[in-house]
C-alpha cells in the first residue's frame, strides 16, 4: 500500500513540475492571478480539485 501512495506522491509531483518547467513565464503568471484570489475563491477550486480527483479514483477503481 505504501508503495502504491508514494507512485501517486511521485506522479502528483511531476505533474505539478510540467508547467513551470515548460512555460516559467506562464506559471509565474497564473500565481500572480492566484495570489490575487480570495480565500473563498482557493477554499473553492481546492475542494472542486478533491471532488474531481475522488470521481477519477472511483471511476478508474472500478
Amino acid at each position: 500500500m505504501w508503495d502504491v501512495l508514494f507512485s501517486a506522491l511521485a506522479l502528483m509531483l511531476v505533474i505539478e513540475g510540467i508547467l513551470p518547467f515548460l512555460s516559467p513565464r506562464g506559471w509565474r503568471r497564473v500565481f500572480e492571478q492566484a495570489t490575487r484570489m480570495t480565500d473563498g475563491q482557493i477554499r473553492f477550486l481546492g475542494l472542486s480539485s478533491m471532488v474531481v480527483g475522488l470521481v477519477l479514483l472511483a471511476w478508474f477503481s472500478a
